[in-house]
């Protein structure tokens, strides 16, 4: 059973039409209405000193107990550098089939990496990420498709290849 809604909550400062474009089209991809909410949380908590990054591990776990409910699904947006123990970082995560998940913009700016800015690829990667892991939420796996949504990013390039929707085959399981 689909849920009524879903809930994009934003941690830290984030301009409100990068938000509204995101729910925009995280609401024509699930066809489900999209809340937003701002949320807080001490991330000095999950803040792990000898990697200088924040364990998405925990952060995922207090999101899903604060914060998500059975009627929407949730997806926190952060702008902290995340990590899980068996990776150098991740740029989001979700449960699978879950209430929730956590994605982050940290490193999805062209500034992380010596270009120069450009917001227009910012937004893209973020909704990319967004809608990503709210497909792992929904139940969706890593697709074989290069182009989809849901093929697996290790990194920023891995992003910048694949659209924003959903194969075929996703879309089908999605909505099956």
């Amino acid at each position: 059973m689909k849920p009524e809604t879903i809930t994009l909550i934003s941690f830290g400062y984030f301009e409100k039409r990068f938000l509204d474009e995101i729910k925009y089209d995280v609401e024509r991809e699930f066809q489900i209405p999209v809340i937003l909410r701002e949320g807080y949380l001490d991330l000095s908590l999950y803040f792990d000193p000898s990697r200088r990054q924040y364990n998405g591990n925990s952060l995922l776990q207090d999101i899903n107990l604060q914060f998500a409910s059975d009627q929407a699904k949730t997806l926190a947006v952060f702008n902290v550098d995340l990590y899980i123990p068996i990776l150098t970082f991740i740029f989001g995560q979700a449960f699978l089939n879950g209430r929730c998940g956590i994605a982050s913009a940290y490193r999805l700016r062209n500034e992380r990496y010596g270009i120069a800015p450009n917001e227009s690829i910012f937004i893209d990667r973020l909704r990319k990420e967004v809608i990503h892991e709210l497909g792992h939420a929904f139940g969706l796996i890593h697709c074989p498709n290069p182009t989809c949504v849901m093929r697996s990013s290790t990194y920023v390039e891995d992003i910048d290849q694949k659209n924003w929707s959903f194969c075929p085959k996703c879309k089908k399981q999605l909505n099956g």
